[in-house]
């Protein structure tokens, strides 16, 4: 095993021991409460418990129609809590069994609600669901868990306040999109078992299984700016639809701009106003993805991709003041998730750590320089994701930032390639504007960095 293999692997296990001490200090071994002679610890269990219920119930009584009956509002769900709550103590100071006549009780309770309001002409029932969620959450407390609960009922609420979006949602997507998820779930679900959990090849850097996990951690990112443009619609304004262009790709984006410039050319101003906000968002994409793989990493490249993000936004708005026109068409991204694309990006991956390794071998700095630079031509994601991985293992803080640095200037300048060919003069003449400013700073930043 070599000393970079060895790095890796002490690295890993230094991770692993982290996320394991985090799970059990968010999610320690259960105690019940009442084992607990603390009154403080007595009450605020209880006070969870009614936060519980106060926060789903406030949620469905603004929700509800105005002269709408609902199964419970802002006063019972924090009841139901309760009942959860007094059901697990009950039952831990006589038998276990007897929480579940409690919980049949409840159950045939908000059955009969329900069946009630069926005959009425109220269809839906989400709020029983919620109901019998909130029972089991004021339980969870009573048995000792804290965070958990609240954790849950805090996604329950976002979900049942998402109502109107998730519905517009299922409304936008197609069966390409469901296929596409569909298939790479399924896959992954076949593949991961299969895959070696070792470094493979000649420079021991590939691991099977650590580059899938890459895979669907980067384009799970990408799929929630699919996901936000299918929620919340194409059609929310230039900014907002291409700082989530930004997200899914910047370079797919533009692409995609530049072909729609050719055939809608009054509308070119505005997409070259979008390709500028996208290209800015790649920056805060690239912050994202360097600070969840390495934050020691993300603490030395914030200022510069922070700097060249806020310059991005600043042309963007001083641009979008000469703009009096306003985007009406769709603009279409791929999915993500789609199988072809996740492969693809496998390979990029792949093939992105083994030559930046190679080239840092037998050509040093200068190598990791020039491989960062050729990488930035397709996407940044994977070398970021490459250059994270060899931080402070084999590159050193100073050569991991100057590499960062040239694979995203040369991704700018292959956006203002691709307009340049494939969009109209108007988008090419805003954009190279915009995006050359950007260029010319991460440039001069660079070269600063080698005085």
């Amino acid at each position: 095993m070599t000393q970079d293999s060895t790095l890796v692997d002490s690295s890993i296990i230094s991770t692993s021991t982290e996320y394991n001490n985090l799970l059990k200090n968010l999610f320690p071994s259960p105690e019940p409460v009442i084992a607990s002679s603390d009154l403080l610890i007595i009450f605020q269990s209880i006070a969870v418990v009614v936060f519980i219920g106060l926060l789903i119930g406030l949620e469905r009584e603004y929700s509800r129609k105005k002269d709408e009956k609902i199964f419970a509002g802002i006063r019972t769900f924090p009841l139901i809590g309760l009942l959860g709550f007094i059901s697990a103590l009950i039952s831990s100071i006589s038998v276990d069994w007897l929480y579940a006549i409690f919980f049949i009780g409840f159950a045939m309770l908000s059955t009969a609600a329900y069946y009630s309001a069926a005959v009425q002409g109220r269809r839906g029932g989400t709020s029983e669901v919620a109901g019998f969620l909130v029972f089991l959450l004021g339980s969870m407390v009573f048995w000792g868990y804290m965070h958990l609960p609240v954790i849950l009922a805090i996604i329950i609420t976002l979900f049942l306040s998402l109502k109107i979006q998730l519905h517009s949602f299922v409304g936008r997507i197609n069966a390409e999109d469901i296929y596409a998820t569909l298939k790479l779930s399924i896959i992954t679900l076949i593949i991961l078992p299969i895959l070696p959990n070792k470094t493979i090849g000649p420079l021991n850097v590939l691991n099977p299984i650590h580059i899938w996990y890459m895979v669907i951690f980067v384009s799970g990112l990408s799929f929630l700016g699919y996901i936000l443009i299918k929620l919340y619609g194409s059609k929310k304004g230039i900014l907002f639809t291409s700082i989530l262009g930004g997200l899914v790709s910047s370079t797919a984006y533009t692409f995609s701009i530049s072909k729609k410039s050719i055939k809608e050319e009054n509308l070119s101003f505005n997409y070259g106003l979008g390709v500028i906000a996208a290209s800015s968002m790649m920056f805060i994409k690239a912050l994202i993805i360097i600070t969840i793989l390495s934050s020691a990493f993300a603490k030395i490249i914030f200022i510069p991709l922070i700097i060249f993000s806020l310059i991005g936004f600043s042309i963007y708005l001083i641009f979008y003041r000469k703009s009096n026109q306003i985007i009406e068409e769709e603009i279409i991204i791929k999915n993500p998730f789609e199988l072809k694309s996740a492969f693809l990006f496998g390979i990029i991956f792949g093939a992105t750590i083994f030559f930046t390794k190679l080239a840092q071998v037998y050509l040093g700095d200068q190598g990791v320089y020039i491989a960062s630079s050729l990488a930035g031509f397709s996407s940044i994601d994977a070398i970021i994701i490459s250059l994270s991985k060899f931080f402070n293992e084999s590159i050193s803080a100073n050569e991991a930032k100057k590499a960062i640095l040239f694979a995203t200037s040369t991704n700018t300048l292959i956006k203002i390639i691709i307009v340049s060919i494939w969009g109209s003069k108007t988008l090419s003449k805003i954009v190279i504007k915009g995006l050359g400013i950007i260029l010319v700073v991460q440039l001069i930043y660079l070269a600063i960095l080698f005085l």
